[in-house]
């Protein structure tokens, strides 16, 4: 299969790009970013070919399969030319700039029958595995998710300051890094999910998207919890981190990035040793959407799963609107 990548210049791009060197039989020939120096650089990596231009690369690569990062608001775009292309994709979260966009995409998707995958890949991790080997069907009655990143200054050293601003990112924290949890929300409890309540905030870093905030959710009498931000004083890929999920049988908690204990109603507990984190999961992805789109098969997300997420969050943000951009010092 030939592969390519647009957006190179996104953070996330070694989580695609090292998984994907490494699958029997994956050609990638070609990356593309705007800005050259980026594309050079990842091109140099990847060895092939390096575009500015998305849309000469897959003219001229005649990619067979795209992964599609960059900017939120140029994803849209590039999603909708390689619907239309009838080209296979995978594309980072959120696939756009707003739910009017991304729901335009998977109604696009459907009609023409699209391979689009989105990485929510907290559904193929050990901790979803473990929960439905141990408590099987149970629907979860109570989920809480800590998952504070470092600071905004990350994305100003790789050359993503546009994350620190709504009209190219769309949001912060809780579209960046909440999104996985809303959608593990709606994974783990049904479509009955709705938004309760959020908060939103920009004071510790004064950008103008947030920097922390929490979301409620509930479903029927359950209810989820999500906190995210980006304050924690810690390297890159350090989280400030707590999970907590009970069933009706059984009670799952995570202190940090090292495991899940398994506490079994009237039981004894036990931990699990297994990643905590996203990042450990992407390869399991690559890999999978690369076999399932050889295969004809349909991705385990994809843009309506996209678009049913942002349903929640742009009910959460509409609840909690960004104060100004707060003036330190």
């Amino acid at each position: 299969m030939r592969v390519a990548f647009t957006g190179v210049g996104h953070w996330h791009i070694p989580l695609y790009l090292a998984p994907c060197l490494d699958v029997p039989g994956i050609e990638v020939v070609g990356v593309a970013d705007p800005v050259p120096a980026q594309a050079h650089r990842v091109a140099e990596q990847a060895r092939c070919r390096g575009w500015t231009d998305w849309r000469a690369m897959c003219a001229e690569a005649a990619p067979e399969f795209v992964f599609v990062l960059g900017r939120h608001c140029d994803m849209a775009e590039v999603c909708r030319a390689l619907i239309e292309w009838r080209i296979p994709f995978a594309v980072e979260k959120p696939a756009g700039i707003s739910l009017a966009e991304v729901s335009e995409l998977a109604r696009l998707g459907a009609e023409r029958k699209a391979f689009a995958a989105i990485p929510f890949v907290f559904r193929q991790s050990r901790m979803v595995e473990t929960m439905h080997e141990v408590a099987g069907d149970d629907v979860p009655l109570y989920m809480s998710f800590k998952f504070v990143a470092g600071s905004v200054d990350r994305y100003r050293s790789t050359g993503c300051e546009w994350m620190l601003s709504r009209g190219t990112s769309g949001g912060g924290c809780m579209l960046n890094l909440g999104i996985h949890f809303i959608d593990l929300a709606l994974f783990l409890m049904g479509p009955g999910v709705r938004t309760e309540a959020a908060m939103m905030s920009n004071a510790v870093d004064g950008v103008d998207v947030e920097d922390h905030g929490v979301v409620l959710l509930r479903s029927g009498a359950g209810a989820c919890l999500i906190e995210t931000g980006y304050i924690y004083p810690a390297p890159h890929m350090t989280f400030d981190m707590h999970f907590s999920i009970r069933t009706p049988r059984h009670h799952f908690a995570a202190k940090d990035a090292t495991g899940l204990e398994v506490i079994p109603l009237g039981g004894e507990p036990r931990f699990v040793p297994m990643p905590m984190t996203n990042p450990p999961y992407y390869p399991a992805f690559v890999h999978d959407v690369l076999a399932r789109a050889a295969h004809g098969e349909p991705p385990l997300a994809g843009l309506p799963e996209m678009a049913a997420a942002l349903r929640l969050l742009e009910a959460a943000y509409a609840k909690a609107p960004l104060p100004p951009i707060m003036q330190k010092g």
